[in-house]
């Protein structure tokens, strides 16, 4: 019965085998996260297989692909109109327009990769080829145009639980984009004959093996101490109202009293999310003694904004000790397009700060502040740059993301993002922190087992003990090299068994 249907989906034309590729697309994107719906993809790989093989040229497939991207990326980033409707008495005209106009972006590099995969022979090379070819078009979507790696589909293996802590595991040697050209590569075995499918299941025997190994290996004994994530749980339309500013400030305040007692006398530091504090950090000397008075002294990252020597606001994590002395600071590097800054590329009015928007800082970096373990920060949006979050000459000990997604509300924006935090900590072999505004405040291990959370919309703190890091990963050695070089062997198969074929 599959295989009459996927003869059917061949034999499609015009539009309807568009219609049938949009489908397939957005059938695809039950996998992300947080449905997780992962069997999925055994239909929508080998049903998109199926339009490429019954497309007459590589341009007919690239059309084939873009539906099915577009299906795709419309509902895995219908999010992104949450925060829209925050700004909608301005903005209103871009609620219909912005996710398919984004959606229909990101498609191209589907539809590039769907156009490469029609140019290998038909079967398993052509597997190879859309597999190999398809990564590395997530690759370049990390870079091109700002950047913007979301939807993976390593991250669909995320299950919250014990299931994800397994088969997330070969991350640490091939990072999410190789776990994406993994599961490519099973999904498309139905479409391959009775054998292929042997194989992959006992491929994926294998790799829920290798999981369960990595995660009982020996683990490193914590350290001795306490870190207290803060969720303030602040509306995202009071956040910058100056007539609630002592007001959130004092619940923060309040937040980070009660983590302080929970702990006791123990060694302690306390992470604000970002931008949390309601003003200028940096300038408001007051504020930061407060806050240390609060935490009797305790280590405080806090999150703020600040302006730099040219007058541009930062979005920055700031390190206070003892007296409100700021120890260090990190200024957040990758920042949203159109949400922080407006790409010269397309200067459109569609964002509410002044001038030219925020500067971006100068990169990964370690931290260094007396009494805590160096630390990587990553505010927010950074989080989700597979291999570009850790200054490697300078390796940290831990990893600290704040964020705040109070922008995207109670949708799977929020949850997809924690995923990506908790992939970020199996790649690089580093226990991870995430205190978010609201969203999901979480610690993971070094493993990306998680250690606690507070969930969606709520308000309260979480005390974890830090673990200890784990000996750098491979791919906290050689990073997107890593994935990009698979993929280039998968495109040198599929290719060579096509000029085999010839010879013969």
């Amino acid at each position: 019965m599959f295989s009459r249907l996927l003869v059917s989906l061949a034999a499609l034309r015009g539009f309807r085998a568009d219609l049938a590729a949009l489908a397939l697309g957005a059938l695809a994107a039950a996998a992300l996260p947080p449905v997780h719906l992962i069997p999925v993809l055994l239909v929508s790989v080998p049903g998109l297989l199926a339009l490429i093989d019954g497309a007459k040229s590589p341009a007919i497939a690239a059309r084939r692909g873009w539906w099915f991207g577009l299906g795709h990326h419309v509902l895995g980033l219908y999010w992104i109109t949450e925060a829209i409707l925050f700004e909608a008495a301005r903005f209103w005209w871009l609620v219909p327009l912005a996710v398919p106009a984004i959606a229909a972006a990101l498609a191209v590099f589907i539809a590039v990769a769907c156009a490469v995969a029609r140019l290998a022979p038909v079967g398993w090379p052509r597997v190879l080829a859309l597999a190999g070819a398809w990564v590395l078009m997530d690759l370049a979507r990390q870079f091109v145009l700002t950047g913007f790696p979301w939807n993976l589909w390593g991250s669909d293996w995320e299950v919250p639980g014990a299931i994800g802590d397994v088969f997330i595991q070969p991350a640490a040697y091939v990072g999410v984009h190789g776990l994406t050209l993994m599961t490519l590569v099973l999904a498309a075995t139905p479409a391959l004959g009775s054998r292929w499918r042997i194989g992959g299941a006992a491929f994926l025997a294998a790799w829920a093996a290798f999981g369960i190994v990595r995660l009982h290996e020996t683990t490193p004994v914590p350290t001795p101490l306490t870190v207290a994530l803060l969720q303030g749980n602040v509306a995202q339309g009071q956040k910058f109202d100056q007539q609630l500013a002592v007001h959130i400030f004092r619940h923060y305040l309040d937040l980070a009293a009660q983590a302080r007692t929970g702990v006791g006398n123990g060694a302690l530091v306390e992470v604000w999310p970002e931008t949390a504090f309601p003003g200028y950090l940096d300038y408001d000397d007051t504020a930061r003694r407060i806050i240390e008075q609060v935490t009797n002294g305790a280590p405080s990252l806090v999150g703020s904004i600040r302006f730099d020597a040219q007058r541009r606001p930062r979005n920055s994590l700031f390190a206070l000790l003892d007296g409100g002395a700021i120890a260090d600071m990190y200024d957040k590097w990758h920042l949203v397009p159109f949400g922080e800054y407006i790409p010269d590329w397309l200067p459109l009015p569609i964002m509410v700060l002044p001038g030219n928007g925020f500067a971006p800082g100068p990169g990964p970096r370690t931290l260094h502040v007396p009494g805590l373990p160096p630390f990587g920060a990553l505010i927010c949006y950074e989080a989700i740059f597979s291999g570009q979050i850790v200054d490697r000459t300078n390796r940290p000990d831990w990893l600290v993301n704040v964020t705040n997604d109070a922008w995207f509300g109670n949708s799977s924006g929020p949850r997809q993002h924690l995923a990506a935090a908790r992939m970020r900590a199996v790649e690089e072999g580093l226990p991870l922190v995430r205190a978010a505004n609201t969203g999901i405040s979480a610690a993971f291990d070094a493993r990306g087992h998680e250690l606690g959370r507070i969930g969606m919309l709520q308000t309260g703190s979480l005390s974890v003990t830090l673990p200890l890091p784990l000996p750098a990963t491979l791919y906290a050695r050689l990073g997107l090299w890593i994935p990009a070089i698979a993929c280039l062997v998968a495109l040198a198969f599929g290719f060579m068994a096509r000029r085999s074929a010839a010879r013969g």
